[in-house]
């Protein structure tokens, strides 16, 4: 399987996979008369929501742990998006959604309900935005169900530190946990990092990472919405609720960069900056240099604006030579090469073949772990992961040298009770008379 169908575009592919998911029911189930039924709950019904339901299905049909899987109940804060979920996988997978309405749960509370529908050995997915992630994540372990659940983890540190708290007692419970950091289930990335490793590039010096492309627009609030709701339904474009897109859409490179090293950054420093006033309350454009423990450097280009040149890759320079780590995001396409000019004649290597998807693939060692009982908890190393990117956040928004220690001990945080938020909740982030927001002031803005 190629990885041109994603999660982000599940919902503009229902007619595709319901075309496919009839022709799959004409085949005998070897699994018809079984009663290890993996029953899943999703809270959060966007599009990596609905996307991971259909990519948990798939996998259930693949070579590794197969075995029928079935969705039996939805909630999500908004009735209208559950809605919507509800119908493009009835029609995807008709046969395998059992949701009735009695387990279609709206509100603030309703990812209690939705869980409260599982048995110790079912999953819950936890796919909302990243603010709400570790209280998801804490009620999730608590009952005693594995978890899948979507990046970003954590918008803040004191929230890394809960899910890390919640992740110990996965560990306690023997709760298999699965991120999604989907590029560590990767084939083609797993073959070039190993080659790193082993050395095919020498000594690892350098990484760049990019993500640059258009714009992530904040739309006008419609008149008479809700503040917080409005910020709620256009998270991307607010830090407090899904992390801010350098962290919500580059914590996929930052992870592999790290994993490529080997190691976690010290220290990070960074600039940033609003060209395009519809950026929300971020920047639309960012440049981070981390350095590792060894002094190697790791710099993070993201920019969204339009018009301009866009790469979407992840690069690795050694003493040896250099590695293409990924040269697009539909299809990894690594390459090692003899030297830093990264061209044809000095190729060394090539994967030279399609790679397994990735989203189907994280699911396929997840139902193994749940199946068969493998240890597997990705939860430590996402909080991990998640302070690297707290500190180029922080880094570029306060003009300040962000360490480790001060990302993974700071007690800033973006709402300081997420336990109790509600519609009538003052609104995290403040409109300008205008309608806009405020963009961070680097020496002014405190992240830390």
């Amino acid at each position: 399987m190629n990885t041109s169908t994603t999660r982000r575009n599940f919902l503009k592919s229902a007619g595709i996979l319901a075309t496919a998911a009839a022709a799959a029911q004409m085949a005998p189930s070897l699994y018809a008369a079984s009663d290890n039924t993996v029953h899943l709950a999703l809270i959060g019904c966007g599009g990596r929501g609905s996307g991971a339901v259909a990519d948990a299905l798939s996998a259930s049909e693949g070579k590794v742990a197969p075995g029928p899987v079935k969705l039996v109940a939805m909630a999500d804060l908004f009735a209208d998006r559950l809605a919507s979920s509800h119908k493009n996988l009835s029609e995807a997978f008709s046969d395998k959604i059992d949701v009735p309405k009695d387990r279609q749960f709206s509100g603030w509370d309703a990812y209690k309900k939705a869980i409260d529908c599982l048995k110790p050995g079912d999953i819950a997915l936890l796919t909302t935005h990243a603010v709400f992630r570790p209280m998801h994540f804490e009620y999730a372990v608590a009952k005693g169900v594995h978890v899948f659940m979507e990046k970003s983890f954590a918008v803040d540190s004191p929230a890394v530190r809960r899910m890390m708290q919640s992740a110990q007692e996965a560990d306690k419970k023997n709760l298999k946990v699965s991120v999604g950091f989907m590029w560590r289930h990767s084939k083609a990335r797993q073959e070039v990092i190993k080659r790193i490793h082993d050395g095919a590039i020498g000594d690892v010096n350098l990484l760049r990472i990019y993500r640059v492309h258009g714009p992530n627009h904040c739309p006008k609030k419609p008149a008479g919405m809700n503040e917080v709701e409005f910020q709620i339904r256009s998270a991307t474009c607010f830090s407090w609720a899904s992390s801010g897109f350098l962290i919500d859409w580059h914590c996929h490179n930052i992870d592999v960069a790290c994993w490529a090293k080997g190691a976690w950054p010290v220290t990070a420093q960074g600039f940033g900056g609003r060209t395009h006033a519809a950026a929300g309350e971020q920047f639309d454009h960012y440049t981070v240099e981390f350095t590792f423990p060894d002094g190697t450097k790791l710099m993070e280009f993201a920019r969204h604006m339009p018009g301009c040149w866009e790469t979407y890759s992840d690069i690795a320079h050694g003493s040896k030579g250099s590695a293409m780590i990924m040269t697009d995001l539909g299809d990894a396409k690594p390459k090692i090469y003899k030297s830093h000019n990264m061209i044809p004649g000095d190729l060394v290597w090539d994967y030279g073949k399609p790679d397994y998807n990735p989203y189907v693939a994280e699911w396929d060692v997840l139902l193994d772990a749940v199946r068969n009982n493998k240890k597997h908890n990705e939860a430590h190393r996402a909080c991990e992961s998640q302070i690297a990117g707290i500190m180029a956040r922080a880094a570029a928004n306060t003009g300040q040298m962000i360490t480790w220690d001060q990302a993974m001990n700071s007690n800033f945080q973006f709402v300081a009770d997420i336990d109790h938020l509600t519609f009538d909740s003052p609104a995290p982030v403040k409109p300008l008379p205008d309608g806009g927001y405020a963009a961070p002031v680097p020496g002014l803005t405190k992240e830390i």
